[in-house]
């Protein structure tokens, strides 16, 4: 698992009998990697974290080539947006219509895609109060869908 310092204490607090000396039978094997909000690499691929924040939490969303995966958050600085720009794909939540505190609402996340111009964007972490799948994307710009389960993307 690659994950911040805070991330790792939370995975380590929470669920401190996947970490333990001792395990028993069908504990899950977890070999924690700490990253800071620097590009790295594993097995040939390059990570850039982008830094975002879920409320007041410090989440990782992540660039890989032209492909951008940011979700479960509610801001973005301006430095950070930087490092979005030029993704041929961008994954973004979008809760609902109303604001979240600790989630991008679909305005935001509209603003957001139009700050950043990807050429293709997805919603994402969409609960049912944004509205039925077909019904919400009549209304998005042309280049912004909703995702689904299923959801294959090659580029």
């Amino acid at each position: 698992m690659y994950a911040s310092a805070l991330v790792q204490a939370g995975m380590i607090r929470e669920f401190p009998y996947v970490f333990a000396e001792e395990k028993y039978p069908g504990i899950p094997e977890i070999n924690l990697h700490l990253i800071e909000n620097m590009p790295f690499t594993v097995e040939g691929l390059t990570f850039t974290p982008i830094e975002a924040k879920h409320y007041k939490l410090p989440v990782f969303g992540y660039r890989i080539g032209d492909f951008t995966y940011l979700t479960d958050a509610n801001f973005i600085s301006e430095e950070e947006k930087r490092k979005i720009k030029g993704s041929e794909v961008f994954v973004i939540n979008a809760l609902r219509h109303e604001p979240h505190v600790s989630h991008y609402n679909l305005a935001q996340a509209l603003q957001l895609i139009e700050e950043v111009k990807p050429k293709t964007a997805y919603l994402t972490h969409i609960s049912h109060q944004l509205g039925k799948h077909e019904e919400v994307n009549k209304i998005l710009p042309p280049n912004v869908f909703c995702a689904y389960d299923g959801l294959e993307l090659f580029f």
